[in-house]
């Protein structure tokens, strides 16, 4: 089975979408333009200028309308088909792979609109294609309004899913959805990632799934106005697992929410990161990433959970961390460049925190930094083993400490 595309007309109120003042719409626009053309009474010249500024502006409408009426939906089954496919996405196409394996090695580059978005799926959700061969699977740059739903990507020895601004810092990709994604299995070992996103605006990754990666399971690079949500980071045996989700390069406001975080890298969610200057999007400023929340996540047996790094700010609340292995938070700078500011300015509140004698430090601080402007408050602290309580850079406000609470169900074998 190849290629199968299927004409989709774009429906409103039950039919095809109408040109205001065209009679019967779509179907017969140019013959009504025709006719309104004939009918019209003389004009003078200034008159019929304006007239036929107007018309222009009249087919240029149903011309765009003629395109999104024609959107298709294209049916792939094997890899020739789908190279075939990315090379014809205009606004509004869906493109859906049929189940089955797919060679990797594919580079998109696509502009959808926001009322006509192009989208990649799987065709069944409960069977979703499978990449695999080739350095990395999938390579989007300068997209727009792009939504990649239902993959999997598995064994690649680079990145698994790349997506950049190629290169034109000004004008990143933007508005780029990724749903229901699973990537595993890359590297294993060194600055291959799972996820790659460099000069990336306006972005959502959803119920997506990270398992066993060599950097980080999430890299993005000048980065903005984004969330990561309801995804998994699970790390694995054999694989270096640095980040699960790194912000670096001038980063900013983006939430990582509601994630669950298993043996997940060396720092799980590193906020900040040290970066070549030439890589920072759209220009370097005095910080690696600012303006970063991470919420209502759960963290299970990771290294360190949270880390600082060259940080302007950030809001750590409502976490849920458990049983870390050495580290519960790292507050660190990895350049010495006079023109950035050391990490500062982070909050960490409403968390809980369950740990035993692995944890040795609570806060990692590192040189050329400024912990006295964190600020903690409103925690729970849980010693599972004993009674130690926290010691933290600044004094807490409204901390919650218990000691044995629920101990047996949350002590190592």
């Amino acid at each position: 089975m190849g290629l199968r595309m299927v004409s989709r007309g774009r429906k409103q109120s039950g039919g095809i979408v109408k040109a205001a003042g065209l009679g019967d719409g779509l179907t017969h626009g140019k013959a009504t333009i025709a006719k309104l053309r004939l009918t019209m009474p003389p004009t003078t010249l200034s008159e019929e200028r304006m007239s036929c500024a107007t018309l222009g502006m009249v087919l240029i409408s149903v011309l765009m309308l003629f395109s999104y009426a024609e959107a298709a939906e294209i049916r792939v089954a094997d890899s020739p088909s789908l190279r075939t496919a990315l090379g014809q996405l205009v606004p509004g196409t869906t493109l859906l792979l049929e189940p089955g394996t797919y060679e990797g090695g594919l580079y998109v580059q696509a502009a959808g609109t926001e009322q006509a978005p192009i989208v990649i799926q799987g065709a069944d959700p409960n069977r979703p294609p499978v990449f695999q061969k080739g350095g990395s699977a999938l390579h989007f740059s300068d997209c727009r309004y792009v939504t990649l739903r239902s993959i999997r990507v598995e064994g690649f020895p680079g990145n698994g899913i790349n997506i950049d601004d190629g290169g034109s810092f000004e004008t990143p990709s933007d508005h780029i959805v990724l749903e229901n994604v699973t990537i595993l299995e890359i590297g294993p070992k060194g600055n291959r990632d799972a996820l790659k996103m460099s000069g990336v605006d306006h972005f959502a990754v959803r119920r997506c799934h990270f398992e066993a990666w060599g950097g980080s399971g999430i890299d993005m690079v000048g980065c903005h106005h984004g969330v990561v949500e309801d995804c998994t980071f699970k790390g694995r045996a054999g694989y270096s697992q640095d980040n699960a989700v790194q912000l670096k390069g001038g980063s900013e406001d983006v939430l990582v929410q509601c994630c669950l975080f298993l043996e997940a890298g060396q720092r799980s969610i590193n906020v900040g990161g040290s970066t070549g200057l030439q890589f920072f999007r759209p220009k370097v400023g005095d910080y690696e990433a600012k303006n970063i929340t991470v919420a209502g996540n759960r963290f299970e047996r990771c290294l360190s959970p949270i880390a600082w790094v060259t940080a302007d700010g950030g809001h750590v609340h409502h976490n849920t961390i458990v049983l870390p292995d050495r580290w519960i938070l790292r507050i660190l700078q990895e350049t010495t460049d006079p023109q950035f500011q050391p990490s500062h300015g982070g909050l960490f509140e409403h968390n809980l925190v369950i740990y035993d004698s692995r944890a040795q430090f609570f806060v990692n601080i590192g040189p050329g930094t400024a912990p006295e402007t964190f600020m903690f408050r409103n925690n729970a602290w849980c010693d599972v083993e004993g009674r130690r309580r926290p010691t933290l850079p600044v004094v807490e406000a409204d901390g919650v400490y218990f000691s044995n609470a629920g101990a047996e169900a949350y002590k190592r074998n």
